[in-house]
């Protein structure tokens, strides 16, 4: 037990100095970026599914942007059956940037319905300079795209991406989300995907502003057609093609806020967000997820069994050394339970969070080999 303990201790010293500082929440769109010289024109492209229902908290705050060069907003409508385009052309009618409703033909074999949807309104966008894809379940403050389009400016980056804050209303939201980015985080950290000549590379797909030659250089959207995880896959074809990327969480201020409105009402929906893409992050591979779910073990629940075992007799050296990994653990976690506005003592239920998320990884290729893998809206992929 001892040595198993030593051995997540050793992991923990290693993922807190030499992962990248993932556990950081610092990295955020510079205050003082300077504004460009010349707007460019920014096409908005928005996939949409039977979202009729969040469309109201997330639509009018994009029409509303206060961007000052050219924009327009297009949103996709991707054969919805709720009313999403007459709710959208509804909401228009308030005013703001010019929005386009349209829907893609049939889903063709080999793309995802969202990446099909994308892809027609990136044909859509004309010759605009840049494309901002968001989510239809994603609200942004006025001054996003203006902040955005600044800071790929100024930095003369071709992709900038924010990691949207998403909703902590609920008990279960307020356990499982914030594990959700740090966990992100420690696969993808963000200082390490932001460097250029770096392998790592990442994205948010709910807030991505990329430029449109740097898309055509990776292959276009259908460079990544059948990607479940289509952000990471965006952000990895963009860094080929000679890209600079950078991803960043986004702020507080509500003036440049971006906010995932959509609700996740008990742990059913949240489990399946978390496992409706987890088999896939591992390439659908038994030996991988073999080696994940020994090393989650490893990592986040032998530290709190080491302390129990040590209290109850298994020795000092067990339970000094459980103690340490799981304050490590804690520590690093404790900077996104603050950006989430949770107590600082909600940090040390990681180990259990963590336990559901073994869980959520496992039912994913169950799902997978019973042919319901990523199920989205109605679709299987």
């Amino acid at each position: 037990m001892f040595w198993i303990t030593a051995l997540s201790l050793l992991c923990w010293l290693w993922l807190v100095l030499a992962q990248g500082f993932f556990w950081r929440t610092d990295q955020r769109l510079p205050p003082d970026r300077p504004e460009p010289a010349r707007w460019p024109e920014v096409a908005v492209v928005v996939p949409a599914r039977d979202e009729a229902e969040v469309l109201p908290l997330s639509l009018p705050g994009l029409l509303a942007q206060k961007y000052p060069g050219r924009a327009r907003v297009i949103l996709v409508d991707d054969h919805s059956a709720d009313g999403t385009a007459d709710t959208a052309r509804a909401l228009a009618a308030a005013g703001g940037l010019p929005l386009t409703v349209t829907t893609p033909p049939p889903l063709p074999p080999g793309w995802t319905g969202k990446l099909w949807a994308v892809r027609h309104g990136v044909e859509l966008a004309g010759g605009a300079d840049l494309l901002f894809l968001t989510d239809a379940d994603i609200a942004h403050g006025p001054g996003t795209l203006a902040a955005l389009v600044a800071g790929a400016e100024h930095g003369r980056l071709d992709l900038v991406s924010q990691m949207a804050r998403l909703r902590t209303d609920t008990r279960w939201e307020r356990l499982i989300v914030p594990a959700f980015v740090y966990f992100f985080a420690q696969l993808y950290p963000f200082r390490r995907s932001n460097r250029p000549g770096s392998r790592t590379a990442a994205a948010a797909g709910g807030c991505s502003l990329v430029r449109r030659t740097a898309l055509e250089r990776a292959g276009g959207v259908a460079a990544i057609r059948g990607a479940v995880i289509d952000d990471v896959s965006l952000a990895r074809a963009v860094k080929r093609g000679g890209g600079r990327t950078w991803l960043g969480l986004a702020e507080r201020d509500p003036e440049l806020t971006v906010l995932s409105v959509r609700p996740y009402v008990g742990l059913g929906p949240l489990w399946r967000m978390v496992s409706r893409s987890a088999y896939a992050q591992l390439r659908n591979s038994p030996v991988l997820l073999l080696g994940t779910v020994l090393g989650l073990a490893l990592v986040y629940l032998v530290p709190p069994a080491a302390v129990l075992a040590g209290a109850l007799g298994a020795g000092l050296p067990v339970l000094a050394a459980g103690a340490a990994a799981w304050a490590l653990m804690a520590g690093s976690y404790l900077p996104m339970v603050r950006y989430y506005g949770r107590p600082a003592p909600a940090a040390l239920l990681l180990p259990f969070t963590a336990l559901l998320y073994l869980l959520m990884t496992v039912d994913s290729a169950v799902q997978h080999y019973r042919g319901r893998g990523a199920a989205w809206k109605g679709r299987t992929y």
